[in-house]
């Protein structure tokens, strides 16, 4: 994926910030049971790949900075011929070495000889406790051990710090290099989601769609898509997170698709919400067209130097003056904003830091809840998704309206010229997108 230079870069600037009298213990993920004797297809834990990009599972990377006999070790499966022809290939302790730039390796079994020493005489450990909970049991013990030698001089650390806060500062600024890749990620799934549009009709099931999407990941080299696709027609659409997608889609609804893949490590996440037949009614356009403005002001707040709320209060005065406009709020701008009376039909914020993980990593506000809201750097990637959802339940409304959902996303890379985004490529506005679905 990345040169190595790009990982030993990353593990230097860790190693940097905890300095010499410390050792971080990163754990790698675990193969997870998905019934009786069949596993979830593998993805590895993001912190231990941001730092190696090691892609084998039950590993763990151990980072001592000044040791002399090398700073970067892993622990990995051991090769075994048998297994091998069962699960695949092993890189074993010399692939790790000879391929993924590890000063030292050895078998993952081994741990218990020899870790402890490594840890014996550092003041702390820089480790997550409570991620994996086996391996906070291995840690106490050789803790333990350490402790039980105090009378031949051993000396165990006196700390143990989390090291995420760390990381997720260090993943948040995305590289060139990651930018890359992310900007790929992004062309992908928004191909995917224009074949999506071209292919809808009314009689088909939202499957069928979720389909068309994960077949265009697969075709592309995408590993998977990056979360549950959310394929979500009629008033199935107001529900946030609909994953169920086994609707049939009838003429006259609209679906709304959130959805995206996964390549290299990276995610990108798209929504799209469009007709079924081809053609927005009366309604849906008026709706639709004020979830399009308010994520064009919410973009345009994706500036350097503002701070990240901006966008969603941008996007909030557009949806709640616009829900004014159709009569759906009654009442004074500052007040209906101020009393947040919107949150019946715009109950999400406006985005999320995405990266490695969909809701990836990062403060959003520096120093705890009552800290200022952080400002938007370059490298910072944020999707930007406000929306309107009429539940079909609402009867405060008029019943024209009801049933309508609709959520418009883009992935944006903040920049010193300003919001790049990156998944531009799929239509948005209603003549491009009934124009696409017509052609």
């Amino acid at each position: 994926m990345f040169d190595q230079r790009e990982y030993q870069k990353r593990r230097r600037n860790l190693m940097n910030q905890i300095g010499e009298d410390s050792v971080a213990i990163i754990p790698a993920a675990r193969e997870v049971t998905r019934s009786r004797d069949t596993q979830f297809r593998f993805r590895q834990d993001s912190d231990f790949e941001y730092l190696t990009g090691f892609p084998e599972p039950d590993a763990v990377a151990v980072l001592l900075p000044g040791r002399e006999q090398g700073e970067y070790i892993l622990f990995c499966r051991d090769k075994d011929r048998a297994r091998e022809i069962w699960d695949g290939f092993r890189e074993g302790p010399e692939g790790c070495m000879a391929n993924y730039s590890a000063d030292d390796a050895f078998p993952v079994d081994d741990i218990d000889d020899i870790l402890p020493g490594m840890i014996e005489g550092r003041e702390r450990i820089f480790f997550g406790i409570g991620k994996y909970q086996d391996f906070d049991h291995k840690l106490t013990q050789w803790l333990n051990h350490i402790r039980s030698q105090s009378r031949t001089g051993a000396s165990p650390p006196g700390e143990i710090i989390d090291p995420d806060h760390l990381l997720s500062e260090m993943r948040l600024i995305k590289t060139s290099a990651e930018q890359k890749i992310m900007k790929r990620s992004s062309r992908i799934s928004a191909e995917a989601h224009c074949q999506a549009m071209q292919l809808c009709k009314p009689g088909m099931y939202e499957y069928e769609l979720q389909a068309v999407i994960e077949y265009h990941f697969a075709k592309s080299g995408a590993a998977a898509p990056a979360y549950s696709s959310i394929v979500g027609s009629g008033s199935n659409g107001c529900v946030l997170h609909y994953i169920e997608n086994q609707s049939k889609m009838s003429d006259g609804d609209l679906v709304l698709i959130d959805a995206g893949c996964e390549y290299q490590g990276y995610a990108a996440d798209i929504t799209r919400t469009f007709p079924v037949n081809g053609k927005f009614s009366a309604e849906q356009k008026a709706v639709y067209e004020i979830v399009l403005d308010a994520q064009y002001a919410a973009i345009d707040a994706c500036q350097m130097g503002k701070r990240f709320n901006e966008p969603h209060e941008a996007s909030v005065r557009v949806i709640t003056q616009g829900l004014i406009d159709l009569g759906l709020l009654k009442g004074n701008l500052e007040e209906l904003i101020e009393t947040r009376a919107y949150v019946d039909f715009y109950m999400h914020r406006a985005g999320h830091w995405l990266g490695m993980d969909v809701h990836d990593v990062g403060e959003y506000k520096l120093d705890g809840a009552d800290s200022e809201w952080r400002e938007l750097e370059p490298g910072m990637v944020t999707t930007i998704e406000p929306g309107i959802y009429i539940h079909a339940d609402n009867d405060k409304v008029d019943a024209r309206w009801r049933g309508i959902g609709i959520r418009i996303e883009d992935d944006v890379l903040i920049t010193k010229k300003g919001p790049e985004v990156m998944t531009d490529s799929v239509p948005k506005t209603v003549s491009g997108i009934e124009d696409l679905m017509q052609s």
